[in-house]
C-alpha cells in the first residue's frame, strides 16, 4: 500500500476510534460539528397543532446568546403543555433571570409586564409525577411548599439535583444546545431578598421590569421564547418532525438535539443551598 493511502487509513481509524470513545464516555458537550439549528416557526404553532405534538423545541435568546429547550410531554405532560401555552402568549419575552446561583438553578417567570404576572399567576396545574432525574441540564417548575402550586416559574438545573426528585419537582424537558449559555448567565446577585442582595419577587411582581433594569440592571434577559419545531409520537426510541414550512429543508429534525451534560465549571461546582420556588 503506498504511503500516503497508509496515512489516510490511519487517520480514518483514529477518528473510529475516538468516535467510540466518545460515544461510550457519554460526551456530548462539544455540539460544534452537529448541523445548523433550524429557524423559528414562522408563523407559530397554534395551540391546536401544539397539543398533538409529543416534544416540541424552544429556543430561548437572552442577552448572553441562545439555548435550546426540549420540552417531552412523556416526562411530565401537564408541565409540559403550560411551557406551551406561556411560549405561544409570548409570557416569557423581557422577563429576567432573577435567581441565579451558582452551581444550584437558573430561574425565571416573573413577567416583565406587570399585567401579564397577574394574567398568569393564580393559574395554578396540577403537578406531575417525577419520571426523570433533576439531573445538569434538566428544565423543571419551581413551586410552592404545597402541593399542586406550579404556575409559570421555571428553572434550569446547572448541576446534578437528585435531592429535588423527592420533592414533586419534575423536570419538563432538558437543554439540548446552548448550556454553554446558561452556565454564563449573570449569578452576581444570588438569592433573591431577604435571604440574599437578588430581588424580591413581590416586588418584582408589583414593578416588574421597571425594577430590574433600575436596581438589578446586570441580570441576563430573555428576548424571546419561540417555538422551533415540534415532534410526534413515533415507534422508535427518536421522535419524528410534525410538518412545518418554516424549518430549513436542509436542516435534520433530531440528529442535532442531544441532552446537553456537560460538567459545570469549576466555579459553578459550589456548594448551593435552597430550593426552587415562586414564591419567598
Amino acid at each position: 500500500m503506498p504511503a500516503r493511502a497508509r496515512t489516510t487509513a490511519i487517520l480514518f481509524m483514529c477518528a473510529l476510534v475516538s468516535s467510540g470513545c466518545a460515544a461510550r464516555s457519554g460526551a456530548t458537550s462539544d455540539l460544534t460539528l452537529q448541523p445548523p439549528p433550524p429557524t423559528v416557526m414562522t408563523p407559530p404553532p397554534d395551540a391546536a397543532l401544539l397539543a398533538t405534538a409529543d416534544s416540541f423545541l424552544v429556543r430561548f435568546a437572552t442577552t448572553k446568546g441562545d439555548f435550546d429547550v426540549m420540552l417531552r410531554k412523556s416526562w411530565a405532560p401537564r408541565g409540559a403543555e403550560r411551557v406551551g401555552e406561556l411560549v405561544l402568549a409570548n409570557y416569557y419575552d423581557g422577563a429576567r433571570f432573577f435567581r441565579a446561583l451558582p452551581g444550584f438553578v437558573v430561574q425565571w417567570g416573573i413577567a416583565a409586564d406587570t399585567a401579564m404576572t397577574r394574567a398568569w399567576s393564580g393559574r395554578r396545574i396540577a403537578d406531575d409525577s417525577v419520571r426523570e432525574s433533576n439531573r445538569r441540564g434538566t428544565v423543571t417548575f419551581g413551586a410552592g411548599g404545597q402541593a399542586n402550586t406550579r404556575t409559570v416559574h421555571l428553572f434550569v438545573n446547572l448541576r446534578d439535583n437528585a435531592r429535588l426528585d423527592a420533592t414533586r419537582f419534575a423536570p419538563v424537558g432538558e437543554v439540548v444546545r446552548g448550556m454553554d449559555v446558561v452556565d454564563q448567565l449573570y449569578t452576581g446577585y444570588g438569592e433573591g431578598a431577604p435571604a440574599g442582595k437578588g430581588p424580591s419577587q413581590q416586588a418584582m411582581s408589583q414593578e416588574g421590569e421597571a425594577l430590574l433594569a433600575r436596581d438589578f440592571p446586570l441580570l441576563d434577559q430573555i428576548k424571546t421564547a419561540r417555538v422551533v419545531r415540534l415532534f410526534s409520537a413515533a415507534p422508535s426510541s427518536s421522535a419524528s418532525a410534525l410538518p412545518s414550512t418554516s424549518a430549513s429543508p436542509s436542516a435534520s429534525p433530531s440528529s442535532a438535539l442531544r441532552p446537553a451534560s456537560s460538567p459545570a465549571p469549576a466555579a459553578s461546582r459550589a456548594r448551593a443551598s435552597g430550593t426552587p420556588r415562586s414564591a419567598p
